[in-house]
This record gives C-alpha cells, structure tokens and sequence, in this order.
C-alpha cells in the first residue's frame, strides 16, 4: 500500500512539472525573424517619359515629281546613301533620269509617308529614318533635385513590353538653362540598344540613381518601431528578444540601410515585435 501511493503521489508530481513545462512553452511569444544581409541598396528619383532613337531623320526630295519607286518599306534596313524611293523629274520639254531619294544614316525605316503615285516638293515629308543602336529619353527634373544630377550618373529603365527586363542607362546631356514655366532642368538619359528591344514611341520609367551603397546590410520595413532618431528593432539572441537601436540610411522599396545597430547575419523580428520587451523570451519562426 506505502509502494503504490508512493508511486501515485510521483507521478502526479511528474504530471504537474510536464503540464507546466508545456504551458510554459505555450505561453512563450511566436515570432518571425529575417537574417540580416548584405546586399546592394540605391536611392533613386523616380520619372516617366518616351523613347526615342538617338538619330531620328525625317527624309525630304532634293527635287519635285512624281514617286515612281518605292525601294524600301516600313522596318527595312537601310545604310547611308541607300535609295528609299525614286522621283520622276519629267517636265514638259525636258528629260531627266529618275532622282533617288537617299538616306543619310544607317538605320530602320520606321515611316513611310507617300506612296508610288504621288506628287512630291522638296517640302514634302517622305520617309522618317531612325538609327536603333542606341536610345534616348528626354526627363523634366525639378530644380530641387538639381544638384542630385550629374553627367555619367546612371539610370534604369523599365518598359512594359519586358516587365521583367531592367535596362542600363546614362545621363549623357544636361540643359545648363531650366524651363521658366515649370522651373525644372532637361536632362537626356541614353543607352545602347544593340538588340532592339526598345523601341521609338515606347512609355518607359526611369529611375534616376543619385546614391548608392555596396554590401550594406539591409533590414525589412516591418521590422522598425520607433520613428526619426529613435528607431529600434529587436534582435533574438538565445530565443530571447533583445531591444537595439539601429541608425538608418538609403531607403529602396521595402528596405533600409542600416548603417549602426546591428550586423550581418543578426536574426531581426520582422513580425510579433509589438508583444515583445527587452530580455523577454520567445518561439523563433524563421
């Protein structure tokens, strides 16, 4: 009888500390953490505006007549000095061979205005020519962000035809005058277009990068509390929750530079931190 209550009394106290070791655990607070990395951040000001080729040529006769050839059509490839189009230059008491209406630059026709048949001038618009290699986009930026530009600064690119796709670009041109009415500076943004993946007439984006850091580390937005100087995050450290105030640099998209604080590879709460206090102890999710 002793043996058996003996028995039931320690296994009823074994009981209660495995019931408490469980409610423990469940009382513990859940979190999600994200490492810290190293990793490329940029900041940027954001434009809009149309492509264009960096040589575009509207093609004018050098005589009036009549079209009689058309040699090339929309798209064709021509080099300088290929014939796009022959005129008649009969008149009545005279005789002159056909007079070809040449273009001046390598390139793609990307218009054709007239057609065999028509009677042209030496003011009449034939053919548009543009030269494809390389692309321009003409930007307003505000006096504001004047001293953010400078030539060779680099831009990216993006159009909706690739919205995967970024491209590379420049900042080759810079107006020394701003436009009066809207007090802003023309800034051209250029780059090489071997491909032809862009095109004439496309609506593109830039993103001018006017700074930029290299292997920073970078923490997610939600994990901030605090705002101004007096930003924080926690950090856990041996599944406990450890408050650290972290300076804060370039911000891009849903990142931030950290620039004091903490370090690669600390484990950051990035969700359940508004539960939490210093030295509390937690349920790590990663």
């Amino acid at each position: 009888i002793i043996l058996i209550s003996v028995f039931c009394i320690l296994n009823f106290l074994y009981g209660c500390t495995k019931k408490q070791e469980v409610t423990k655990q469940d009382e513990l607070i859940p979190v999600k953490v994200m490492k810290v990395e190293l990793k490329d951040i940029y900041k940027t000001l954001e434009y809009v505006g149309d492509i264009k080729a960096l040589e575009e040529v509207v093609i004018y006769p050098k005589v009036s007549g009549k079209i009689i050839e058309k040699v090339k059509q929309d798209g064709s490839e021509v080099e300088k000095g290929d014939a796009i189009f022959y005129i008649d230059r009969d008149e009545v008491g005279l005789k002159f061979e056909k007079a070809p209406v040449e273009s001046p630059i390598d390139g793609i026709v990307g218009r054709v205005y007239v057609d065999i048949g028509a009677n042209v001038t030496t003011q009449t618009p034939v053919s548009l020519v543009v030269s494809m290699n390389k692309i321009k986009i003409d930007l307003d930026v505000p006096e504001k962000y004047v001293a953010s530009v400078s030539v060779g600064q680099k831009a990216r690119i993006y159009v909706d035809a690739y919205p995967s796709k970024k491209f590379e670009g420049l900042v080759t041109k810079i107006s020394p005058v701003l436009d009066m009415e809207t007090r802003s500076m023309p800034v051209e943004i250029t780059t090489d277009n071997k491909e032809h993946f862009l095109r004439s007439g496309m609506f593109a984006r830039v993103s001018l990068i006017i700074d930029e850091e290299k292997q920073v580390p970078l923490i997610l937005k939600e994990s901030i509390m605090g705002k101004g100087d007096n930003t924080y995050v926690y950090v856990i450290e041996n599944n406990k929750a450890i408050l650290k105030n972290v300076k804060l640099g370039i911000r891009q998209d849903g990142y931030f530079e950290v620039t004091g604080g903490i370090k690669e590879g600390d484990a950051v709460v990035v969700m359940g931190q508004q539960r939490l206090k210093d030295g509390i102890d937690v349920k790590v999710d990663y």
